[in-house]
């Protein structure tokens, strides 16, 4: 059986204790895009070293890096890695929903999240992207509601474009009825804008996090591109992952995922975790 651990205990390159029923409720992992180079190379060994960061959760399974599905699974289980978030697509899931359901379920995840809605990259994402969006997020959302599923979108900051008083992303939060939103506080940043404000704005409608910070002096864009070595160690950016986390823990988000597109990312994902340990606890 896999047991959830939870943010108290986790300390990179420590020893792991499990909390007791006073745990706060949140798990924190990491999305596996983050290390698909070592991946490539080595996938037990590196669900091996996500395990000895002390993670038990973790978000993907869009790629299996040359490995069937039952083994890429079983080297999830042998290390002690639960799946609880599924990769998917727009395309699959508005050609082929069913298919992400039974996705899901094989990895028993609890989400499935997808991270691009498709549009014309020079003409830029508009209010007719958003409508079709909506329609295929309701309609798949409603049919993995029903198998025990939440459908999730990841913002990738081409949605802050400006609409009316507010940007692209109001239409789309408050359009969708079916599914949720898992909120990438880089890119929300990338954007320009505050992502605890967004929180504050939309609660509820978030529920998870990747937690990624951003170098210093960084443009902003809202074409949903930026140079991967941006990524920068928790709390040596400029998102306010401090302050985000603090918001989230209020809405009562449970999980939160380290992803580090970066080169460093050996060396960031812990120094990350420690930093999450010294922020106060509710």
């Amino acid at each position: 059986m896999i047991h959830r651990r939870h943010w108290s205990a986790l300390l990179a390159g420590a020893a792991i204790t499990l909390l007791g029923t006073a745990a706060h409720a949140e798990d924190l992992g990491i999305q596996l895009y983050s290390l698909r180079n070592q991946l490539a190379e080595d996938v037990p060994a590196t669900f091996a070293q996500v395990r000895d960061w002390g993670l038990e959760v973790v978000e993907g399974g869009g790629a299996l890096y040359g490995l069937q599905a039952d083994a890429y699974r079983d080297a999830l289980e042998e290390n002690g890695l639960e799946l609880v978030s599924v990769d998917t697509s727009f395309d699959e899931l508005r050609d082929n929903p069913i298919a992400v359901v039974y996705k899901a379920r094989f990895y028993g995840a609890q989400y499935a999240t997808f991270y691009w809605i498709p549009h014309d990259g020079d003409k830029g994402f508009t209010i007719e992207d958003v409508n079709a969006a909506v329609k295929v997020m309701n309609e798949a959302g409603k049919l993995l509601k029903a198998h025990g599923v939440t459908l999730q979108y990841h913002p990738h900051g081409f949605e802050f474009l400006p609409y009316e008083d507010g940007t692209l992303i109001d239409p789309l939060i408050t359009g969708v009825t079916e599914a949720q939103f898992q909120m990438d506080v880089f890119w929300v940043k990338q954007g320009g804008m505050d992502p605890v404000a967004l929180l504050k704005k939309y609660p509820g409608r978030f529920t998870s996090l990747h937690l990624k910070d951003r170098a210093h002096g960084t443009p902003n864009s809202t074409n949903g591109r930026a140079d991967d070595d941006t990524n920068v160690t928790l709390g040596d950016g400029d998102v306010g992952i401090a302050g985000v986390v603090a918001e989230a823990r209020r809405q009562g988000i449970r999980y939160f995922f380290i992803e580090d597109e970066s080169s460093r990312v050996l060396r960031q994902v812990p120094a990350s975790i420690a930093y999450l340990e010294t922020l106060p606890k509710p």
